[in-house]
C-alpha cells in the first residue's frame, strides 16, 4: 500500500517585523527552526529568543550550578550565528517547569517587553507525532506559549504587569509550533541552513556529553534536519519543527503552519 501524498504546503506568512521564540532549553531552536530564523533575520527582522530555563540538569557530568551558566554561553553564541541578539532566561528550573499560571505569567510578559507579530515555540504534544515521547518541560511551555499569547492582550490578566510598565499586547497574528508531522506552511530555509549547523555545534559542551560523534567537522560535513507544522485547533496559526533524527536530508525549505 502507498503513503498517502501529504497535501501541498502554502508560503509562509512574510508580512511581518518582530517574532519572539520561546522555548524551555538551550538547543531546542537549534534543531533545524534556526535555518529560518537565519533568513528573517537577513531580511532585517527582529527575531528574540526568550527560554524558559539555563538547561542546567541537561549534562549529567556537571552539577546545575556549573552547568547552567555554561550553557547559556552555549546558547547566547549560538543565537548570534544566526543573527540574533536578544536572549532572555526566566529561570524556571530545569526538568520541572509546571504549566500555571506563573509560568504564563512570565511568557506573557515577554510578549508584551517584545511585542512580536510572530510567536514560535515548541511541540505541546505528548509525543513527536508517533511513539516518541515528549519532554514534560516540551508540554508545559508550549501550551504556556499558546494560552500567554492571549493573556498578553488581556489588561485584567495580570494586571500586575500594566503595573510594571507592560502594557498589553494583542497584535501576534500567528504562533509557530515547532515539532509536528503535518506542516501546512513552508519557508525556504536554504540561505540559512548552513548558519543553523553551526549555531548547533556552539552547544558544544552539550552535544560533546551526548554522543561520541566528532562534531568538529565542518557545517557542509554535517547532515541537517528538516522543519514540520501543523495547525493548532484553537485557531491560533501554528508551526511545529521536527527533532533530528539519526539521518538527514539537506532540506531546501522549512515547513511551517501559519493561520490568521
Amino acid at each position: 500500500m502507498t503513503e498517502p501524498t501529504p497535501p501541498p504546503l502554502k508560503p509562509m506568512p512574510d508580512d511581518w517585523r518582530r517574532a519572539l521564540a520561546v522555548v524551555a532549553h538551550p538547543d531546542d531552536l537549534e534543531y533545524g527552526c534556526s535555518a529560518a530564523i537565519a533568513r528573517w533575520t537577513d531580511e532585517g527582522r527582529e527575531v528574540a529568543y526568550v527560554l524558559a530555563t539555563r538547561g542546567e540538569a541537561g549534562i549529567d557530568t556537571l552539577a546545575p550550578a556549573e552547568c547552567g551558566p555554561l550553557r547559556e554561553r552555549e546558547q547566547r553564541a549560538s543565537a548570534a550565528v544566526v543573527g540574533v541578539t536578544e536572549v532572555e532566561f526566566l529561570d524556571h528550573r530545569d526538568g520541572v517547569i509546571e504549566y500555571g499560571v506563573p509560568l504564563r505569567r512570565d511568557i506573557a510578559a515577554a510578549v508584551r517587553r517584545h511585542r512580536p507579530e510572530l510567536v514560535i515555540t515548541l511541540n505541546h504534544r505528548d509525543t513527536w507525532g508517533g511513539v516518541a515521547w515528549n519532554t514534560p518541560d516540551h508540554v508545559a511551555v508550549g501550551r504556556a506559549t499558546l494560552d500567554a499569547v492571549g493573556d498578553a492582550g488581556n489588561r485584567w490578566i495580570f494586571p500586575e504587569l500594566t503595573e510594571r510598565d507592560l502594557e498589553p499586547w494583542d497584535g501576534v497574528r500567528w504562533v509557530a509550533v515547532a515539532g509536528s508531522g503535518t506542516p501546512t506552511h513552508a519557508v525556504d530555509a536554504t540561505a540559512g541552513m548552513e548558519r543553523a549547523v553551526r549555531s548547533l555545534l556552539e552547544h558544544r559542551a552539550y552535544i560533546e556529553a551526548l554522543t561520541d560523534e566528532n562534531i568538529r567537522r565542518t557545517p557542509k560535513e554535517r547532515p541537517c534536519s528538516s522543519a514540520t507544522g501543523e495547525a493548532d485547533e484553537q485557531g491560533l496559526g501554528s508551526s511545529r519543527q521536527r527533532r533530528n533524527q539519526p539521518e538527514y536530508q539537506r532540506p531546501s525549505r522549512a515547513p511551517f503552519l501559519c493561520r490568521d
